[in-house]
Order: structure tokens, then C-alpha cells, then sequence
């Protein structure tokens, strides 16, 4: 429809249908259902969300955290106003491969951010007041790289915040990875860390797309320097040098024209003085050569 255009792209599609599916069944099936006496839902967010380390880490969690939500209203704006707002058209433009890679790496680099400097700038959203180790769920780090993609892919595009006021999408984006900033060491238990650790690897993902690597000028100088000073050289020592030669090409055509014409000439004051036959069978083959030409 439209063109080819889709509402629902197929990985943004697949990505709000395998999100609502996990959060239906761990909302039915994790409260209904007990293991070892402990709802079904705890041991799904022990072995299935992010756990810091030391508290249940496990590698893989780095990707099935991102198909976990709180509830409902974490998944809802996570899916329809983060990924499917602004990562249609992003997925358009990019196609479904391109846009898949995308979202993940910037879900795992959301998650090593999380894990390496929540405990140090964000302990609270690490451990509870009883020590234990608090998961990390959600697509919020994925999310914020896609709405920084779109920002750099459509700068000046206007978002109605509160659908009256109109911002550049550049502005917006801006002044949510700010607001994320200026929340880092709060009190509460929202992953920050992790929003910006998917923002940037989003900005760093799109600059390394589009050759626009910061110092990339530089790198060039310096791997030209190293290999001019590394190139071979010929030893030191008297050069020999040959004067060059030029000749020019209309000045031999004109020689070998009159070269021509002086033959011919002499051929024909032969044939007056003893007659035709008193030709070579060379100079008979240049007068023939050369009656072709004037015919």
C-alpha cells in the first residue's frame, strides 16, 4: 500500500508481536503458575532479564532483556511511541537486515553500559534495599538508538509534542537524551545508563555507516605519514639522468610525405630517360602503391 510503504514494516511488526506474546505470557502464565513454591515470573526475570553481575549474570541475557517489560504501559511506550513512531520510516529507508542489526547492537550496548556503570553511578537501580540484584527489563536502550537514527536521518522533521506543539525531531531527541543525562544517580529504579548507552551506540553506529567518524582526517594523515616513512627507497648516491627526447608527430608525418614524394619523383625522371622498363621491381611496387593513393 501507499507504494510499498508499510504501517508495519516487517521487523517492527515481528519485534511488538514477540514483545506483547512475552509480556501476555509472563503476565498470565508467571502469576498463575509456581516453582518451588515462588510465582513462575521471578524465575523468568532471574534467568531471562538483565541481572547485574554477581547477582545471577548470565550472557545471554544481554539479548532476552529486551523482550521483557515491566508492564503494560513500559511495553506500550517502548513499542508504539518509541519503535513503531519513529522506527517505520527508519526501517523504510534503512531496509529489514540493516534495521534488525541496528536495534540489537544498540540493545546489547544499552545492557554493557547498564552492567559496567550502574553500580558506580546507579547503584540503586542495581541492588534493592535487601541486597538483592534488581533485572533490567525493557527495550528502552534498542528504543533510544532508534530515535536517535531517526533524528539524524530526518533532522528537521516536526513531532507535535502533545500533538500541538511542533519540534524538530533533531530538538526533541536532544532533550530527551538530556533529560537522561541530567536523571543519571537519581533515586529511582529507571535505567538510564542504559537509554544513553543505547543512544549512543545508535550515534556511533550511523557516524561508522555514513564515514563520518570523528578525526577520521586524522587517522588519514597519520597511516599517510607511516607510509612515507615506511615506503621503499632507492640508497643515496649520484643520479643518472637522460635528457628526454621529444619528437613531434606532424613534423615526421611531413618528412615522410616529402620522403615519399622525392621518391616518386625520381622513379618518373627514370621511367623518361630509359623507359618503364628499366624499373626495379621495387620502384614498380612504389609507383604502384602510389597510384592507389591519387585514385
Amino acid at each position: 500500500m501507499f507504494g510499498g510503504f508499510q504501517f508495519f514494516p516487517p521487523v517492527i511488526k515481528w519485534l511488538m508481536i514477540v514483545n506483547g506474546a512475552v509480556f501476555l505470557t509472563l503476565g498470565l502464565g508467571g502469576n498463575l503458575f509456581t516453582l518451588g513454591g515462588m510465582p513462575l515470573r521471578y524465575f523468568f526475570n532471574y534467568y531471562l532479564g538483565l541481572m547485574p553481575f554477581g547477582y545471577g549474570f548470565y550472557p545471554w541475557q544481554l539479548f532476552t532483556y529486551l523482550f521483557m517489560h515491566a508492564d503494560f504501559w513500559h511495553l506500550f511506550f517502548n513499542m508504539f511511541f518509541g519503535l513503531w513512531m519513529f522506527g517505520m520510516e527508519v526501517e523504510h529507508s534503512w531496509g529489514t537486515r540493516k534495521f534488525l542489526t541496528f536495534y540489537l547492537i544498540c540493545g546489547v550496548a544499552a545492557g554493557v553500559t547498564q552492567l559496567l556503570l550502574a553500580p558506580l553511578l546507579e547503584p540503586t537501580s542495581v541492588v534493592d534495599a535487601y541486597g538483592r540484584g534488581i533485572p533490567t527489563v525493557g527495550a528502552s536502550g534498542a528504543v533510544y538508538g532508534v530515535l536517535v537514527a531517526f533524528a539524524m536521518t530526518f533532522p528537521d522533521r516536526y513531532i507535535f509534542l502533545y500533538f500541538l506543539l511542533p519540534i524538530k525531531a533533531k530538538y526533541f531527541v536532544a532533550g530527551l537524551i538530556l533529560l537522561g543525562v541530567f536523571a543519571v544517580g537519581g533515586q529511582g529504579t529507571i535505567a538510564n545508563l542504559a537509554h544513553l548507552g543505547g543512544a549512543l551506540a545508535g550515534y556511533v553506529f550511523l557516524m561508522y555507516d555514513g564515514r563520518r567518524m570523528p578525526f577520521e582526517d586524522v587517522f588519514d594523515r597519520i597511516r599517510w605519514w607511516v607510509n612515507s616513512k615506511t615506503a621503499h627507497r632507492t640508497p643515496d648516491g649520484p643520479e643518472e639522468i637522460v635528457d628526454a627526447k621529444v619528437y613531434d608527430i606532424r613534423d615526421a608525418a611531413r618528412k615522410g610525405q616529402d620522403t615519399a614524394q622525392k621518391q616518386i619523383d625520381d622513379i618518373l625522371d627514370k621511367i623518361s630517360r630509359g623507359g618503364y622498363q628499366s624499373l626495379t621491381e621495387e620502384e614498380k611496387k612504389i609507383l604502384f602503391e602510389a597510384s592507389k593513393k591519387i585514385n
